[in-house]
């Protein structure tokens, strides 16, 4: 409810949504330099991604390399990234979550 019944200040509003908009890319900068690991077969397996998905490292350990068996290092591979990009997911939710809410709901194009 708008006080004395007026008009909304659509100065104070522009402000806000520029605001949200800085607080918006600022949190999208900080993810996107923000690292963050998920590992498979018992960490014989580590992938590194950014806060934004962007895959960065993988490291693998020798115990896990078979000549014999390459399907399941394959395997170790994809679950660790995954387990990585799941990591990256639950930080946006958490950096970016209530910005989105702020905004009156999801942001078209994030995750949630």
């Amino acid at each position: 409810m708008i006080p004395g019944g007026g008009q909304p200040n659509m100065q104070q509003l522009l402000q806000q949504a520029q605001k949200m908009q800085q607080d918006l890319a600022k949190a999208q900068e900080e993810l996107a330099r923000t690292e963050v690991e998920g590992q498979a077969g018992g960490g014989l397996v580590k992938a590194t991604v950014t806060g934004a998905g962007e895959l960065r490292a993988l490291v693998i350990d020798p115990k896990a390399v078979d000549p014999e068996d390459t399907e399941t290092l394959a395997d170790l591979i994809v679950a660790a990234v995954q387990a990585a990009n799941e990591n990256a997911q639950n930080l946006q939710q958490q950096k970016l979550g209530p910005l989105a809410q702020g905004l009156g709901g999801g942001i078209p194009g994030l995750p949630f």
